[in-house]
Formats: structure tokens, C-alpha cells, sequence
């Protein structure tokens, strides 16, 4: 979002000479008057351009979770051993284990643009020192990273699955593709769900993230109708992880950290909901005319189910009933073939 140039002073505008009276030269400028500045278009490149220090940032957080993950399977102190013991050859599926890291640097990315795009699009908080423009910029650039993450993790679990495929190359290829990148491709375990569920963020975060370098083509208010959505990819990723992560399959606090990372989003949704930057936005006490009493129930719907999430998040977090599965004893090993 970027600032509309400063409108000329009136008493100044007035002051102008016409053409008839004076004629001045292209540059020359008139005291009391200022050239309208034109706003410069914001780009696909230039934002790429300016991604590189937050996707280096991301990449050094994939490489310190990869590490964690290395050591605590080789360690055996991590829950995808117990769901999948043949993974404690950590030599054999590192490719697996990147997957995983770039998928968590990929949710952390997501959950801070998130975090972003609401602190943007409601009243700014006071305490908030950051400039409209570089939080605005900050949260594209993370958005981009936050894509390239994602597709990352999926490609590395592709490689993975072409890796220990024994069949021909090319059979192999086409295999892990569909399995990765084909909803319903993949039919074996968890997977069947979590995967689709997984594609589903993929490919709407795509769209969803690139359309704000178009949107003069369609009009601004069509494109924040669409940008709304962006929290679907959240919820959907976040959907994936507790479903299919190896790292959180189980009941424990991670998991439950999980839940509880997500009382700061609901929290700033609900502000952004009761306190909107645009005036048409907000909700009044009443519903007025006839026309407006659908809009005005959705919108009160909406700060509901907002503030029945919150409860719902709490209540997790206080119980620990997160959804997760018991862990097994000690002396005995999962037979899950999570593949």
C-alpha cells in the first residue's frame, strides 16, 4: 500500500498563471507550488530483489532446524524414530529430514506474515515504531519467502520419495511427482489427507501471493476481497503440520506450542475485526436498513467465531488435549507405517 501524492494547496492551485497570462518553462517551478509526486509501482522483481536478506535469514533457520532434527534422530530422542524406526538411519533419509526443517521454517515464515498482514490492514498500534511502508514491504518479502518455502519442503519430500524408488528413472520420477505435487496422488497412511491438505496451501498461496503485483488490472477492491484468503493457506498449513508432522505426532508441550502460537493471530483478527481501518468495515450497534442486515449478522458472525476460537485455543492449551497420539512405551516401538 503505498501513499497517494500530497493533494496541491488550493490557495496555491489558485495562483497558477493560465496560459494565456505566462508561460514558463517545463522546469521551472513556481514558489509556493510542488510537482505531485507519482507513486512508483511496487514489482514483482523489485520485491525479489529486496527479499534476499529475509530469504538468507530463512535459509540459515532451515539449516539450524535440520541440524536439530540430524542430532535428535541420531540421537534417537525424537518422535518420527518411534513413528517411523527405519528413519534412524539418518544418513539414508536426510533428504526427508531437510523436508521437514524447510517445512518449519515454512510455518514460521507463514505465521509472521501473517502477523504482518494484520498489524497492515487494522489500526496500528502505538507502540509499533516500524513505518507503514517498510512493514508493508517486510510482509511481501516474507510472503515471497514464505512460497519458496513451501515449495521447497514439498520438493525435497519429492526427491526423497524418487530417491528410494527402484524403479526406472523416468517411472520413478513421474511416481514421486504425482505423489507430491497431484492431489489424491498420494494413498498410503495419513498421507491421504494430510497431503492434499498440504497441496492445498501450496496452491493457493501461489495465486494468492502474486496477485498483488496485478491487481491495477482488476481494481484494488477485488484484490483485498481475494487477499483475505491468504489466512485460509495459514490455517491449512497449519492443519498439515499437526496432522502429518512426525515432530508433533505425539501428546507433549511442542505440540501444544503449536496451538498456542496461535492465540497472538486469533488475537490481532479479533482487533483488526473491532477496530477496522476503513469506516465501511465497522460494526454498528444495530443493523440498519434491510438491505444491510445480512452484511451486518455476517459481520457480527464473523468477531464471533473469532472470539469462539480464542476460547477453543485456550482451552487447549490449558488442558493439553491438543489432538495428538499417546505415546508408546518405552520398551515397545511403533509399527505406524507413516509412509
Amino acid at each position: 500500500m503505498t501513499n497517494q501524492p500530497p493533494a496541491p494547496d488550493p490557495a496555491a492551485a489558485a495562483e497558477l498563471p493560465t496560459e494565456s497570462t505566462e508561460i514558463t518553462r517545463p522546469d521551472t517551478q513556481l514558489p509556493g507550488t510542488e510537482r505531485p509526486r507519482t507513486a512508483k509501482r511496487i514489482t514483482l522483481r523489485s520485491d525479489l530483489r529486496a527479499s534476499w536478506l529475509d530469504g538468507l535469514v530463512a535459509l540459515l533457520v532451515t539449516a539450524a532446524v535440520f541440524v536439530l532434527l540430524y542430532i535428535r534422530i541420531r540421537n534417537k530422542t525424537s518422535s518420527t524414530v518411534s513413528v517411523m524406526p527405519f528413519m534412524a538411519d539418518v544418513g539414508g533419509f536426510w533428504m526427508y529430514f531437510l523436508s521437514q526443517a524447510f517445512g518449519w521454517s515454512a510455518l514460521l515464515w507463514a505465521w509472521g506474515t501473517v502477523i504482518l498482514g494484520l498489524l497492515l490492514s487494522g489500526s496500528r498500534p502505538q507502540w509499533l515504531r516500524v513505518s507503514g511502508p517498510r512493514l508493508e514491504r517486510l510482509h511481501r518479502t516474507t510472503s515471497l519467502n514464505t512460497i519458496a518455502l513451501i515449495f521447497a519442503h514439498a520438493l525435497f519430500f519429492g526427491a526423497e520419495l524418487f530417491r528410494h524408488d527402484t524403479a526406472a528413472w523416468n517411472s520413478a520420477l513421474a511416481t514421486a511427482f504425482v505423489e507430491t505435487f497431484v492431489p489424491g496422488g498420494y494413498t498410503s497412511g495419513t498421507g491421504q489427507i494430510a497431503i492434499p491438505i498440504g497441496q492445498a496451501a501450496l496452491y493457493l498461496a501461489i495465486p494468492l501471493g502474486l496477485l498483488f503485483y496485478v491487481r491495477h488490472r482488476f481494481g484494488p477492491k477485488t484484490w483485498r476481497v481475494l487477499h483475505r484468503f491468504v489466512i485460509v493457506v495459514y490455517v491449512l498449513s497449519v492443519w498439515h503440520t499437526l496432522l502429518y508432522g512426525t515432530n508433533v505426532w505425539y501428546d507433549g508441550w511442542f505440540r501444544t506450542s503449536i496451538w498456542l502460537l496461535q492465540l497472538p493471530i486469533a488475537a490481532l483478527l479479533l482487533v483488526r475485526l473491532l477496530r477496522p481501518a476503513r469506516r465501511s468495515e465497522k460494526l454498528p450497534l444495530s443493523p440498519g436498513a434491510a438491505a444491510s442486515r445480512t452484511g451486518w449478522g455476517l459481520r457480527l458472525a464473523g468477531r464471533l467465531a473469532v472470539v469462539g476460537v480464542m476460547v477453543a485455543l485456550v482451552v487447549v492449551v490449558a488442558s493439553g488435549s491438543d489432538g495428538g497420539r499417546t505415546v508408546p512405551p518405552d520398551d515397545t516401538s511403533s509399527t505406524h507405517n507413516h509412509d
